[in-house]
């Protein structure tokens, strides 16, 4: 990956719906070669994909926690594959030190929260679990 591809990658980060013809205009380049560009950087994987990312006003309202668990290691597919049955389990991280677990969960309200904790906790495995509830957002580098 060189300049260029980082330039066009920059450019879709900002605003992945720009044509091709307006990308090439920003860049310099002939549309030709942004496409060609685009095509291989998607080949590749550099570019996995395009989404649309929901704004505040849009995203259900959720109350979110961080929920840090220590399992035994022998369980870990076992608890994974429970993990990704649960809907309310955004992400799921592998981390060092004192945790095995990191998850980012949300649920729409706070039962609906307490019922996922404790169905997260119960699980054979979990040797015990800290959760972190969010409170507000104070710096998002991904808007």
């Amino acid at each position: 990956m060189d300049d260029l591809d980082r330039a066009l990658i920059a450019q879709l980060q900002a605003d992945a719906r720009q044509s091709l013809s307006v990308l090439s205009r920003k860049l310099g380049l002939a549309r030709s070669t942004v496409q060609s560009r685009l095509e291989r950087l998607e080949a590749s994987g550099a570019i996995a994909g395009y989404t649309v990312r929901l704004g505040e006003a849009a995203q259900r309202p959720a109350i979110r926690a961080s929920v840090l668990l220590a399992i035994e290691p022998r369980n870990q597919a076992a608890i994974l594959s429970r993990l990704r049955a649960m809907p309310e389990i955004e992400r799921a991280f592998t981390t060092s030190g004192r945790f095995d677990l990191l998850l980012q969960v949300a649920a729409e309200t706070t039962p609906a929260l307490d019922a996922l904790l404790d169905a997260i906790g119960c699980m054979p495995g979990v040797r015990s679990s800290e959760s972190l509830i969010h409170l507000t957002t104070r710096i998002d580098r991904k808007t």
